[in-house]
């Protein structure tokens, strides 16, 4: 009885995960969107990029990084093609969160929250950033060599010596102008 209720918490927790995917199965979906104030601009992205109010980004829940996105406002059928650069939204009953000039676009401005519909144009594609490249190292190059850095530590010791050195000439000086005789001249 117990391993039965089990089961059925199971799958009835499985399909209701299955209901909170839309991207996987549907190919458009129909919900509240909003955007993302100029107050954003500046500030990182789930995707590691910077949020503009003058781009055309969004940010869903779920669709991979890069997809594409149709956006159709409902009630005057402007439309826009947004990229997906974050996660989001995560108000209640919304969808999707649009980046300033794509809330603009679709004429959503002065609602604030707008009926919408979304469509994916292209398959998700896995997200690989373009700046994160790593340099490629040359092993046989970054050989550890500690003669460089004994040449370094002898170089900083000369110099400090020869400090000393020209320190104590120049009190040699003052010295011996002390003990020199003092000659006075009157004409």
């Amino acid at each position: 009885m117990k391993r039965r209720l089990f089961i059925i918490a199971l799958l009835s927790t499985f399909l209701s995960t299955l209901s909170c995917i839309p991207c996987c199965g549907q190919k458009h979906q129909r919900g509240k969107a909003s955007y993302y104030s100029k107050r954003a601009t500046g500030a990182r992205s789930a995707s590691g990029q910077r949020i503009h109010h003058d781009s055309l980004t969004c940010a869903h829940r779920y669709y991979p990084f890069g997809t594409m996105l149709k956006v159709t406002n409902l009630r005057n059928d402007k439309s826009v093609i947004v990229e997906v650069i974050d996660r989001g939204p995560f108000g209640r009953g919304r969808i999707i969160d649009l980046s300033w000039a794509a809330a603009k676009e679709i004429g959503m401005i002065s609602q604030g929250v707008a009926t919408v519909k979304v469509e994916r144009l292209d398959n998700p594609v896995p997200f690989k950033p373009e700046d994160n490249k790593l340099p490629k190292i040359d092993f046989e190059m970054a050989e550890f060599e500690p003669k460089h850095y004994f040449e370094k530590k002898e170089k900083a010791r000369e110099k400090a010596e020869a400090k000393v050195e020209a320190k104590e000439k120049a009190k040699a000086k003052v010295e011996a102008k002390e003990k020199a005789p003092h000659h006075r001249h009157t004409p």
